[in-house]
């Protein structure tokens, strides 16, 4: 049991820090890909891609205001809310207030925080969800049984979210029945919260389950497509996902999770790290899976680092020039800071794909519609290679009179198909390629160009009009694509 008081002030301080600054920087640059696609899928109780969660969140922001500010607001709830929880595990691992003021500070200001924070994604959501059902079953654990049935109820609510929570329980699971204590096990209330979850729950997994488990196709699509990029690149990943200054920290609470005296106690914490470093280094679906439970380490982190603090004022100025450093490169990184106008020219752009993703799209429907309009009647509707092409065209393109765009993109191939007597479309983007095959003549028409020198995944790509099918009751499913 801890004896220390939580650090109400300063956590929350660190919480509010965080909420303002993401706040001040939401209308920044443009919308994100991931968000231009979330506004425009329909209601369903889950989509071939995600659960249903997150979509429905950003649906719910278009009655407050359709743009990128009002869509941001619950990431930024979210982040923020996710700072009090990190502080709070390490409170409950019995960390004193300047342990806990240095998880709050440290990972409020930290890369991939600060990065899912600023947009709208899953995994953004994710950060409050995972790290709540990890303090919920962390404070299980240490006795307070009930505590059990609230870990139930939020891992239940998270599988619509992301059905990662399951390997992330499931590997803290494992790491109490390897190291202990494996007493929790001996009282009904584990298994009663273990029900709670599949009862929440059962709806998705129902879905999942009458769906043909569109997840697990998801997902090998993704390792496909992104395995070999996560594998190269998962050791650099693990060092900038909080900030290199910081690796010192977290590495700092994994050895001390597993040290003598407290492995039968907290070791389980690192074991169920180490699982969903395994399962996203043999996965390779995603790189950024550890960042929820490298939280969990940096918090334990803190706990022995705060201690060695103790007493020093050099060492005490040291740490907060570090944690000054990483919050000042992290911000440059992940918030919109440096001016449109050259942000193209320097290195931030190349850093990470997140920048890139929020640059570039209205310049590209307003390419797109000078070239739709100079087409002779009647137009062909539009065919968006990815759903953030599609999703850009949703936003931006009611204002220039184009048609509603088709995408056999993920979840849009299931929302709107094309007709099977079309004879023509405009295809955007990198599926042109496939599109040659499948129609008679396609002819290039321009390359995309956002103006702003900021290579991302649609500059330079082509849009061209493509012409008599030559299977059209088949065409559509030849355009499904999943990645």
């Amino acid at each position: 049991m801890t004896v220390e008081r939580f650090a109400r002030g300063p956590v929350w301080a660190a919480a509010v820090a965080q909420g303002v600054l993401l706040t001040v920087s939401s209308a920044g640059y443009d919308y994100q890909r991931d968000e231009l696609y979330y506004r425009m899928l329909q209601p369903a109780w889950g989509y071939v891609d995600q659960p249903p969660l997150t979509p429905a969140i950003a649906r719910l922001t278009l009655h407050l205001a359709d743009a990128q500010w009002a869509l941001r607001i619950p990431a930024t709830l979210a982040s923020a809310l996710s700072v009090v929880v990190v502080a709070m595990i390490t409170w409950r691992l019995g960390g004193d207030r300047t342990a806990q003021c240095l998880a709050a500070w440290g990972y409020a200001t930290a890369t991939m925080p600060l990065m899912l924070g600023h947009v709208l994604f899953t995994s953004t959501i994710d950060l409050l969800l995972i790290s709540s059902a990890v303090y919920a079953l962390l404070v299980a654990v240490q006795g307070h049984h009930r505590w059990w049935v609230a870990t139930g109820l939020i891992v239940g609510l998270t599988t619509y979210n992301r059905w990662l929570i399951v390997i992330v329980i499931g590997g803290l699971v494992f790491g109490l029945l390897l190291l202990g204590p494996r007493r929790a096990f001996g009282t009904p209330w584990p298994y009663v919260g273990g029900v709670v979850a599949v009862i929440v729950g059962l709806p998705n997994l129902l879905y999942q389950a009458h769906h043909g488990w569109p997840q697990l196709e998801m997902g090998s699509a993704l390792g496909a497509e992104n395995a070999s990029s996560v594998r190269s690149g998962f050791v650099l990943m693990l060092v900038v996902m909080l900030g290199p200054p910081l690796v010192v920290v977290w590495g700092t609470g994994v050895v001390w999770l597993l040290r003598a005296d407290r492995r039968t106690v907290d070791g389980w914490l690192a074991v169920g790290c180490a699982v969903v470093w395994v399962f996203t280094f043999v996965g390779g679906a995603q790189p950024h899976y550890p960042v929820h439970l490298m939280s969990v380490m940096y918090a334990a982190g803190c706990v022995p680092v705060a201690r060695w603090l103790s007493g020093h004022r050099g060492r005490q100025r040291l740490v907060l020039c570090v944690v000054a450093i990483n919050a000042a490169v992290s911000i440059v990184l992940a918030l919109p800071v440096i001016p449109l106008r050259v942000v193209g020219r320097t290195p931030v752009v190349d850093a990470g794909p997140l920048v890139a993703d929020q640059i570039g799209w209205s310049q590209y429907v307003a390419q797109i519609a000078r070239i739709h309009q100079d087409l002779p009647e009647p137009r062909p509707p539009i065919l968006a290679s990815n759903y953030g092409e599609a999703g850009a065209l949703a936003r931006y393109g009611p204002a220039f009179g184009l048609p509603a765009t088709y995408s056999a993109h993920n979840a849009l191939y299931d929302q709107r198909r094309l007709p099977d007597d079309t004879d023509a479309v405009l295809v955007v983007g990198g599926q042109l390629g496939r599109a040659t095959n499948l129609f008679g003549s396609c002819t290039g028409l321009a390359t995309l160009d956002n103006g702003l020198g900021v290579d991302n995944e649609e500059q330079g790509m082509p849009v061209a009009l493509c012409e008599h099918p030559h299977d059209p009751e088949h065409l559509w499913r030849a355009l499904r694509h999943l990645d």
